[in-house]
């Protein structure tokens, strides 16, 4: 049985994932996805790659998560899953473009500089 492992980032989540052929069951860290996922949005971009794949019953996945907010890692799940599904099925990258599975979202929560009082907001200025 090959195992396929996988990992995907988004802000600063991480997720891992092993896929290995099976029934469609999808843990994250020790719980079913829809325990660990409450609203539906959430769980319908965990399954997004695996619905364009037409692959919701032939894998397990099993998946660590760490850091970031619960958009963060259901969104670095997603990209785990469709890289995961590529490496069994090159041609669906094709059908994973039109909804940017494949890219990796570069967008970071901007540092806070000194001086400031957040990463874009300044302090009051008192010309007198």
């Amino acid at each position: 049985m090959e195992v396929i492992n996988t990992s995907g980032r988004r802000k600063t989540s991480k997720a891992r994932i092993y896929a290995v052929r099976g029934k469609g069951e999808i843990t994250v860290n020790g719980k079913d996805y829809k325990e660990y996922f409450p609203t539906e949005i959430l769980r319908y971009k965990v399954t997004q790659a695996l619905v364009i794949a037409k692959s919701v019953d032939k894998y397990d996945i099993t998946a660590t998560i760490d850091g970031g907010g619960l958009t963060g890692q259901a969104e670095a799940l997603r990209l785990a899953i469709a890289k995961a599904m590529i490496t069994t099925d090159d041609t669906l990258r094709v059908a994973f473009k039109p909804d940017r599975l494949l890219t990796r979202d570069p967008r970071m929560v901007e540092r806070k500089k000194p001086g400031q009082k957040k990463a874009r907001k300044r302090f009051q200025f008192s010309k007198r």
